[in-house]
């Protein structure tokens, strides 16, 4: 027995050192795992200023997520006559031994074949099959983009009227009552669409006091904020012209948000000597509020 103390002795010890390797190891790849969902697509991901836009002309028909800056966090492409679909997320990694990528939303997923090589051209992993029958399901809802352990979303779902006009798009036909599709080179914001037709609204600027409020204007999204939400919440409201103004109604933490606009070239803050050609009325957390806008 006491020649066999020090072996097992040595035993013990061995087994401690190899479970506190494997602590090191486990802690290692948790923190890998950590950095890879710190990865750029996913914080872009979280922007609020993250939007679609729809590009389509006699090359390709193009539906593409990306920063106010312009920065892309996926595209969906599908090149004209070829009734192929090809998916890119820049922010991922290529891995040597996945070739697959999945798409979609909800319960509806497509799975293309990845080029685990990268891509030079547009950055990260690109994938590429043929345009899916239930296209239109796949981005219809908040959309996820999935690559081995990597995954991007889920984002925000594309407006109805913009998954009309791409799905049209990829199925080389025109979606009718859409005027901008066959427009070459031209990019337009989901938020200048609505019933499949291109807005004229005036982007504008519109602040309040008392309490304090702002609002940016861009078609049917309007993003407001408020001390203690400054970067603000994007809203995709239901535009209607009036006559001396428009309308924007939607909602916001479940409850109506609608925001009215008049000609009112004497508006004033309320704080300073500026005055503002127009005026607005807020309707937010059932409490009204007043304000003025300027064109941007």
């Amino acid at each position: 027995m006491q020649n066999l103390l020090p072996i097992i002795i040595s035993a013990m010890l061995l087994g401690a050192c190899d479970r506190q390797e494997d602590a090191r190891n486990g802690s290692s790849a948790s923190a890998a795992d950590e950095r890879r969902s710190d990865s750029p697509t996913i914080a872009a991901a979280k922007r609020p200023d993250a939007h679609w836009v729809l590009q389509a002309n006699a090359e390709a028909t193009v539906l593409v997520l990306q920063t106010q800056a312009g920065h892309p966090i996926l595209s969906l492409t599908c090149p004209s006559e070829e009734k192929r679909l090809q998916v890119n997320v820049p922010g991922f990694t290529p891995i040597g031994s996945e070739d697959r990528l999945s798409i979609g939303s909800a319960g509806e997923v497509e799975a293309l074949v990845a080029d685990f090589r990268g891509d030079r051209q547009l950055g990260g992993v690109t994938a590429t099959g043929a345009v899916p029958s239930n296209l239109a399901a796949l981005v219809g809802g908040p959309v996820s983009a999935s690559y081995g352990s990597q995954t991007s979303g889920p984002h925000p779902a594309v407006p109805q009227d913009v998954v009309r006009s791409f799905v049209a798009g990829c199925r080389n036909r025109p979606a009718a009552g859409t005027p901008h599709a066959g427009m070459p080179g031209r990019l337009v914001s989901p938020c200048l669409v609505q019933d499949g037709r291109e807005l004229s609204a005036q982007p504008m600027r519109a602040i309040g006091t008392e309490p304090f409020w702002a609002a940016r204007i861009e078609g049917r999204c309007v993003t407001y904020s408020h001390p203690e939400d400054q970067p603000g919440t994007r809203l995709w409201t239901r535009y209607t012209a009036t006559q001396h103004g428009g309308m924007w109604t939607g909602a916001l933490d479940g409850r109506p948000f609608v925001l009215r606009t008049r000609k009112a070239p004497s508006c004033s803050d309320g704080m300073s000597d500026k005055s503002y050609p127009v005026a607005v009325e807020l309707m937010v957390h059932d409490e009204r509020r007043k304000g003025c806008a300027e064109p941007v």
